[in-house]
């Protein structure tokens, strides 16, 4: 596990963006993995200005996303669906993308369905991450065991309260979400995870310095050979 720190949330952006950067220039059919939220904006963004720059070309690659709301429509604003449009899939030139379906009539079979979508992919090349307040990764929540594979997540009252922020009020956030699980994760070959912001301190901590505990679902992360951690100071100030 790499561990690096930055003065901003601008440059730990920037920094995950030159690894995927990086990870496309050396694989140009490579398999992205993909997260949402405001952590990986940033970096979407600048890897959005190499496109168009011409020095970066998505044409061979494709993506899959680590989740998505269960029961929200897909042209909702705050579906992730929506999410990926407009800040990463309407200005580049991926091969194909793909988004778990949180309104599949057969949630179970939708998950099965998306693990073997990746797999016959060959598998995720690099992984991006954000981190929950209470330790989450996708959304797979604070539980008593680790989830290997896609599951459907009831939320936990910190992460609706977290993402109450998007919606227009607490009871339009949805209460499941659909998350690709810990084994999912774990089988990328590389992993970015971003965080920033003092509010992420805490889980920064419990991941990187504590014992793996599925209370903490981010901890299994330092069981991974290639973890790269990067935060800004206030995420890191309780290292």
């Amino acid at each position: 596990m790499q561990i690096h720190v930055y003065d901003t949330a601008q440059q730990v952006g920037q920094a995950a963006a030159m690894l995927f950067a990086s990870q496309v220039i050396r694989k140009p059919d490579s398999v992205l993995g993909l997260a949402t939220g405001s952590s990986p904006i940033d970096c979407y963004q600048q890897l959005i200005a190499w496109h168009k720059a011409g020095l970066l070309d998505f044409s061979k690659c494709i993506s899959f996303n680590l989740d998505e709301y269960c029961g929200l429509p897909v042209e909702h604003e705050c579906s992730y669906h929506a999410f990926m449009k407009a800040q990463l899939f309407d200005h580049i030139n991926m091969k194909a993308s793909y988004v778990p379906d949180g309104n599949a009539p057969d949630l179970a079979a939708e998950c099965a369905r998306y693990d073997e979508a990746i797999r016959r992919a060959g598998g995720i090349d690099m992984q991006l991450l954000g981190i929950g307040r209470n330790g989450h990764i996708g959304f797979n929540e604070p539980a008593d065991h680790l989830v290997y594979g896609t599951q459907i997540v009831h939320l936990t009252e910190s992460t609706i309260q977290a993402n109450r922020r998007f919606f227009e009020s607490e009871k339009d956030v949805p209460r499941q979400a659909i998350s690709l699980g810990i084994g999912g994760i774990m089988a990328a070959r590389e992993i970015v995870l971003v965080a920033m912001g003092e509010d992420k301190a805490d889980a920064i901590r419990e991941t990187v310095m504590h014992d793996i505990n599925p209370r903490v679902q981010a901890s299994i992360l330092r069981a991974h050979p290639h973890v790269t951690i990067l935060l800004d100071r206030a995420a890191a100030s309780k290292l």
